[in-house]
């Protein structure tokens, strides 16, 4: 059975009727996306934290941590090939 709504923690949220399902930073419409773009192109979480002011600093450094951890322990996607 699918859960309409996910939650993990107080950091992100994925719901169909918000964005047709895309995870956001839980209580807002940011996609969680938007951190990762915004780090690709040089720019700081400050600089993100400015330009989306409903997301607390928490939740970005949470979801950093996060992705750090899954890096850490997912050996499949150290070795996929980057294209």
């Amino acid at each position: 059975m699918y859960q309409e709504t996910v939650k993990y923690g107080d950091v992100i949220g994925v719901d169909l009727d918000i964005l047709g399902g895309t995870p956001v930073f839980w209580g807002t419409r940011v996609p969680v996306k938007n951190l990762f773009d915004y780090l690709e192109t040089g720019e700081s979480v400050d600089d993100f934290l400015r330009d989306f002011e409903s997301v607390k600093r928490y939740q970005a450094l949470r979801i950093l941590d996060l992705s750090k951890k899954l890096v850490e322990t997912s050996s499949s996607i150290l070795h996929e090939s980057v294209a």
